[in-house]
């Protein structure tokens, strides 16, 4: 079966009244066709996964709207949501706004089924493999949704999340995806420049995402192995997809934006263990190389590594027959004009989302932003998949593979760990 995705969509965003809204159909939803953009209805928002951007993705939602509430909170631990809703509550110009008893605080696996059913608005921040579990559930329940990325571990995962967008589309739910440089001012401008031919046709792309260690939680003999790798999610392959699509992905996902929502037909990719090689690291890798493929012939150049005390590097360039954008930083050179953007005011690329959302609620329309954060994750798994095996992997290929990264059950106590990818002997699945 070949991929379902459609090639060459655009996504593009309009400047309304200080916020960004996806442009689009307006549709019927379980709230938009009712609100008008001065209604002084309250939205009610919950969250699912009180971690750190979990929190931001709660301030940002408050600050959206100034009829918002924050009114349910879930986690898989008790002690990440006290500490969260504590935080929060100490925030000053958004206090007064979360209404959150104790009834509506919800812990254990299946925390985000109260969340959901509570709430109009559901930002979903758990750790990545949790995401097509809880998509389904808000889109089933008519729940407009915000997903951080990326949208699954695994294309059984991106699979599940692409069919409920569908289904949201057809209830007319927004789903607003956290690969907040889409919704970043600058690099709006940047990429419209491109796309506009500014550098000519694209001859070839570069990305870097080199950066420093993580956090990680360590280990306490009460936690059974589930809470320990849950815990350290980062670290585990079925929960957080290896830091190429838990991190990675933004940089992939600028590639994609460049050659306008247009996506690699094959890629080949190496990767390994060389600073990250003890076992409370899980079984991802530390470093990956990627060369990805187009139908039109252009190359695209991916590196990521998470090195401490190594030298870091946060790039990406599309280089072109007239001259070079370096889409990160915003400028573009020609052999005619040197560009760079000098906008004024705030471009905050996480509040910026957050308020397209709630504008487009407020104005009866919907944000669909499925179609990138689906195809951008596959984007990041496929380069995984390769890297893990040793092979080169086809976009059809990826698409179709049956790899399920999940436990065999969600409970509390022992759960094995997939051995430390090698290549040439893993077998691609």
């Amino acid at each position: 079966m070949s991929s379902p995705f459609p090639r060459g969509n655009r996504r593009q965003f309009l400047r309304a009244g200080g916020a960004l809204a996806a442009a689009g159909s307006t549709l019927p939803s379980a709230l938009g066709a009712t609100l008008r953009a001065d209604s002084k209805e309250t939205l009610s928002v919950g969250l699912v996964g009180c971690g750190g951007r979990g929190g931001g993705a709660a301030v940002n939602a408050l600050r959206a709207d100034p009829n918002v509430k924050l009114v349910a909170l879930g986690d898989a631990f008790p002690d990440f949501l006290t500490a969260k809703l504590g935080s929060l509550k100490a925030i000053g110009d958004i206090a007064d706004r979360i209404d959150v008893p104790e009834d509506r605080q919800f812990v254990g696996f299946d925390a985000y089924k109260g969340v959901i059913d509570s709430c109009d608005v559901v930002l979903l921040a758990t750790s990545p493999h949790f995401r097509p579990l809880h998509v389904e559930y808000a889109v089933e329940h008519g729940v407009h949704a915000f997903v951080e990325k990326p949208i699954a571990t695994d294309a059984v995962g991106v699979r599940r999340v692409w069919a409920a967008s569908e289904k949201a589309r057809e209830k007319g739910l927004s789903i607003s995806s956290g690969l907040c440089y889409r919704y970043q001012f600058a690099k709006q401008e940047t990429f419209k420049r491109v796309h506009d031919g500014m550098i000519g046709d694209i001859t070839a792309l570069e990305c870097t995402y080199n950066t420093g260690g993580l956090w990680h939680r360590g280990r306490k003999a009460e936690w059974s192995e589930m809470e320990y790798q849950m815990r350290n999610w980062l670290y585990f392959t079925w929960l957080s997809g290896d830091h190429i699509a838990e991190q990675h992905i933004h940089s992939l996902d600028k590639l994609a934006w460049a050659m306008q929502d247009d996506y690699p037909v094959k890629c080949t990719a190496s990767g390994g263990r060389i600073v990250r090689t003890d076992e409370q690291w899980g079984n991802i890798y530390d470093h990956f190389n990627t060369v990805y493929e187009w139908g039109n012939g252009v190359k695209g150049f991916s590196s990521c590594r998470q090195w401490v005390g190594a030298d870091a590097n946060v790039s990406d360039f599309a280089y072109g027959t007239k001259g070079t954008a370096a889409l990160q930083s915003h400028r573009i050179n020609t052999e005619g004009e040197k560009w760079r953007y000098r906008g004024e005011g705030p471009d905050d690329m996480y509040q910026n989302e957050h308020d397209a959302l709630f504008a487009a609620l407020r104005g009866g329309e919907r944000i669909d932003n499925a179609d990138y954060m689906c195809k951008s994750t596959m984007m990041a798994i496929m380069a995984r998949m390769s890297a893990y095996t040793g092979k080169t992997v086809t976009w059809d290929q990826a698409w179709n593979s049956e790899l399920d990264l999940s436990p065999a059950a969600y409970e509390w106590g022992d759960v094995p760990m997939r051995p430390v990818a090698q290549p040439g002997i893993t077998p691609f699945v």
